[in-house]
């Protein structure tokens, strides 16, 4: 199955492809993202000592995460591989954000398997938290995809 071209724009949007520091424009650098973890490119977890990235490789790296994360959200909510497309992009990036192990520990995935999108969306709006503090980009982030969830028609 390929990867919803939504989870892509959403991973993309959220995560941003950060150009640190700013004397090498074109590139992107290893940094620490809200949530404490060193991330480089479009939210790629690394090595502090990750060397410096194009923004091609960045999409490369972006893909193979999501390509992991579609593959955990199928296996845990099989439910969505027959729902409209949006919804399932909503879920892969939650996972693609937060890891397969919170998705699979979940009551959204209990929600998302129940086909309960109402309480799929509340469920989702919980996991605004980074680093012990609720972040703002990460609400922002629940609330778009929690807007996928809900629609009834998504293509």
């Amino acid at each position: 199955m390929r990867i919803p071209p939504q989870a892509i724009e959403l991973a993309k949007r959220f995560e941003g492809f950060h150009r640190v520091p700013k004397h090498d424009p074109g590139r992107a650098h290893p940094y620490v993202c809200p949530a404490g973890y060193w991330t480089i490119g479009y939210g790629h977890l690394c090595d502090p000592k990750h060397p410096p990235i194009t923004e091609a490789l960045a999409e490369r790296y972006l893909a193979e995460d999501l390509r992991i994360a579609l593959a955990a959200t199928l296996r845990y909510c099989p439910v969505l591989a027959t729902e409209p497309e949006g919804r399932l992009a909503a879920i892969v990036d939650f996972t693609f954000n937060l890891g397969a192990g919170r998705l699979q520990t979940s009551t959204l995935r209990r929600r998302v398997n129940q086909r309960d999108w109402v309480a799929a969306s509340q469920e989702l709006r919980r996991w605004v938290y980074g680093g012990g503090k609720m972040l703002p980009g990460l609400v922002a982030r629940r609330a778009a995809e929690a807007a996928f969830l809900s629609c009834s028609i998504i293509s």
